[in-house]
C-alpha cells in the first residue's frame, strides 16, 4: 500500500510527490488526463518577486517562501534529470499608456512598500531596455514604464517534464488516465478511492487536481468554491528574439522566449470546464501585442491554447486537511499562482501529511467552518 495517493497530476501535485518521495514515502500520484497538460502546461511560467515587508499578508508570505525555495528546485532538477526548467531571471517591464499611468503608479508604491527592486523609468529609457519599443514611443503611446530586474520566467512544460522524471526516478508511482470517481470511506478515515479500473488503497489522500477539486471535495461534504477561469495565449514565433525582458501592460504580457518564440497573453473568462480557444480572445490579444510593438505584423502566429486556472472563492488557495478526515488533505485552488506556489505548497504539506507541524502557519488557507458545513464526520 502507498503512503499518499495524489489526485492530480499538475505541478501542484507532482511537487507534492517529489518532496514526498524525497523523504521516502511511497506515493501514487493518480491523473484524469496525461500528467501535467491541463492548466501547468498552458502556464505562461512568470514568477514576479514577491513581497519582503515585515507586515505582508499569509499569500505575500507563502510566495515568498516559495520564491526561494525556486533557485534550489530548479538546481535539483536539473541535477537529477538533466532537464532545464528555463528558469531565467530575466527582468520585467511594466508599460502604462496615459489611461494606465495611474494605475503604473499605485503598482510602484506596492513594489516599493514590499522591498522589491523597482525604478520608474521613462519612455525613451524604456525603449533603450527594449528597442522593440521604440515605435510605441515615437507614437507617444508610451507614457511611462517600471522596470522590475527580479523577475523571473520559468518554460512551463519544461518543467513539468522534469518534475515527472525526478517524480519517476524517485519511485512514485504515476498513473494517467486515471479519473477519480468517489471516495470509500471508513469511519473518519478514506480507506480508498474508486476509478474506472477500480479501487485504489493507500495511508493518506490529498486531492491536487486543480479546477477538478471543487467537485471531488463535494463528494467529501466539503464546498469550497473552486472553479475554472479559463486564460487564453498565443505564440508567436518572431524568427529571432526581439525582447529580452517580460513586457506589461494593464492585463496583458509578452513573455519571450530565448529561442525567438514570443507568448502573448491572457485571458481572464469564466466560462466553466470549456477550454476552446475563440477567435475573439486571439484577435484581443494580436491587437494588444500589436498595439504595443507593430512589429509583430510580421510574426507568425505558431499555435494558441487555453488553461483552466482554479479559482478560490476566497481568493487563496486551500492548502491543509480536509475536515472531518484524519488521513484527507487538499492543496488546490492556486489560480493563476499554482507554478509561483508549487515548492513552497510542496514543502509545507509534506511536513503536514507525515506529521509534521509545518514551518510556516497554514491556518489562513484551511477551508473556512462554512466551507465544510455537512463534512463528514462534522
Amino acid at each position: 500500500m502507498h503512503d499518499c495517493l495524489i489526485i492530480g497530476g499538475g505541478v501542484i501535485g507532482l511537487s507534492l510527490a517529489y518532496e514526498l518521495a524525497q523523504g521516502g514515502a511511497r506515493v501514487r500520484v493518480v491523473e484524469q488526463i496525461k500528467p501535467g497538460r491541463e492548466a501547468s502546461w498552458a502556464a505562461a511560467g512568470i514568477l514576479p518577486p514577491p513581497s519582503q515587508a515585515a507586515d505582508a499578508d499569509p499569500l505575500e508570505r507563502l510566495e515568498a517562501l516559495s520564491c526561494r525555495l525556486h533557485s534550489d528546485w530548479t538546481a535539483r532538477l536539473r541535477e537529477e534529470t538533466g532537464i532545464d526548467t528555463g528558469f531565467r531571471r530575466c527582468g520585467a517591464l511594466y508599460l502604462a499608456d496615459e489611461a494606465l499611468l495611474a494605475e503604473l503608479d499605485a503598482m510602484a508604491g506596492r513594489w516599493r512598500r514590499g522591498g522589491v527592486e523597482v525604478e520608474k523609468i521613462s519612455p525613451e529609457d524604456a525603449a533603450g531596455f527594449e528597442p522593440a519599443l521604440r515605435a510605441a514611443v515615437a507614437t507617444g503611446r508610451l507614457r511611462a514604464g517600471l522596470l522590475v530586474p527580479g523577475e523571473v520566467q520559468i518554460r512551463s512544460p519544461w518543467n513539468m517534464h522534469a518534475l515527472e522524471a525526478a517524480c519517476i526516478a524517485r519511485g512514485v508511482e504515476i498513473s494517467g488516465d486515471t479519473q477519480v470517481e468517489d471516495f470509500e470511506i471508513a469511519g473518519e478515515r478514506i480507506r480508498a478511492v474508486r476509478t474506472p479500473l477500480g479501487s485504489i488503497s493507500a495511508e493518506s489522500f490529498c486531492v491536487a487536481c486543480g479546477a477538478w477539486s471543487g467537485g471531488l471535495l463535494s463528494k467529501l461534504g466539503v464546498h469550497v468554491g473552486i472553479k475554472p477561469i479559463r486564460g487564453q495565449i498565443v505564440l508567436l514565433n518572431t524568427g529571432r528574439p526581439i525582447l529580452r525582458r517580460v513586457v506589461y501592460a494593464g492585463p496583458h504580457y509578452l513573455v519571450p522566449r530565448e529561442d525567438g518564440r514570443l507568448l502573448v497573453g491572457s485571458t481572464l473568462e469564466d466560462v466553466g470546464f470549456d477550454r476552446s480557444v475563440t477567435s475573439g480572445a486571439v484577435r484581443e490579444l494580436l491587437d494588444f501585442a500589436i498595439d504595443w510593438i507593430p512589429e509583430l505584423r510580421g510574426a507568425e502566429m505558431e499555435r494558441s491554447w487555453a488553461g483552466l486556472r482554479p479559482a478560490s472563492a476566497s481568493g487563496r488557495p486551500c492548502i491543509g486537511r480536509v475536515p472531518g478526515l484524519k488521513n484527507a488533505f487538499v492543496a488546490a485552488g492556486h489560480y493563476r499562482s499554482g507554478l509561483i506556489l508549487a515548492p513552497a505548497t510542496a514543502v509545507l504539506m509534506a511536513q503536514l501529511i507525515r506529521g509534521q507541524e509545518p514551518e510556516f502557519d497554514l491556518s489562513p488557507f484551511a477551508i473556512a467552518r462554512g466551507e465544510a458545513e455537512g463534512a463528514r464526520g462534522e
